[in-house]
């Protein structure tokens, strides 16, 4: 009860700051001698994607709790990205992230749920993003990609610049309740690895090449039943 209790704090957290910080925009732009309703239009279309993403987080949460596992489908990744940069764009240009995409799974479809894919993609950017928040000396980089491997896979990789991981953490990082954030709840990739062995994947951390991290999960290509 515990762990599930965590989980869902973790989880819903971040489309309710969303939410929160949507609905102050639109304030500021109503309370304007001239009210700019084209973006308080916006502002509310984002609140409404948001109220939905909770609930969809949390319709996967029970799903895992009653583990019942994900709803499989053939999925066309390279969508499911676009979705979720769409998604985390304005989070983007908040922080000052450059954002890099190489999309190269070539039009083949995974196996996958879409939600749970969703959640999963869009708490490893934001986490890169999170990383990089104290970085001034350099710019603010994520890169986003897949690429059709050869075992019948597609790999999903997302790096960041930020100042990296050290090998005694990077072996930690996927244990329940640990985390390397104040206010963090050590949930999040122990969960996020759950979701993506349950859908006969992997999922990984390793140093980037200059610097920051890069996150790395496997999930594999469909086949007609």
């Amino acid at each position: 009860m515990g762990e599930l209790t965590a989980s869902i704090a973790h989880e819903v957290n971040q489309p309710l700051a969303a939410i929160v910080t949507q609905s102050e925009a639109a304030l500021r732009f109503l309370d304007r001698d001239f009210p700019n309703l084209d973006e308080v239009h916006d502002a509310l279309s984002s609140i409404r994607q948001d109220g939905m993403r909770a609930g969809e987080v949390i319709r996967g949460l029970r799903a895992l709790a009653r583990k019942s596992g994900p709803q499989l489908t053939g999925l066309d990744i390279d969508d499911v990205i676009r979705q979720v940069l769409a998604l985390a764009r304005g989070e983007l240009m908040r922080h000052d992230v450059v954002l890099r995409t190489e999309q190269a799974a070539e039009g083949r479809l995974v196996m996958g749920d879409r939600v749970q894919l969703q959640q999963v993609l869009l708490n490893l950017i934001m986490n890169g993003v999170d990383a990089m928040s104290a970085v001034t000396e350099r710019t603010r980089e994520l890169t986003v990609s897949s690429l059709l491997a050869e075992s019948g896979v597609v790999l999903v990789a997302v790096k960041d610049t930020g100042p990296g991981l050290e090998p005694s953490v990077a072996e930690r990082m996927f244990q329940p309740f640990f985390t390397t954030k104040p206010d963090g709840l050590g949930m999040g990739l122990a969960i996020y690895r759950s979701i993506i062995e349950a859908h006969g994947g992997r999922l990984w951390v390793s140093p980037a090449a200059e610097h920051g991290a890069e996150f790395r999960f496997t999930v594999p290509l469909w086949v007609e039943q």
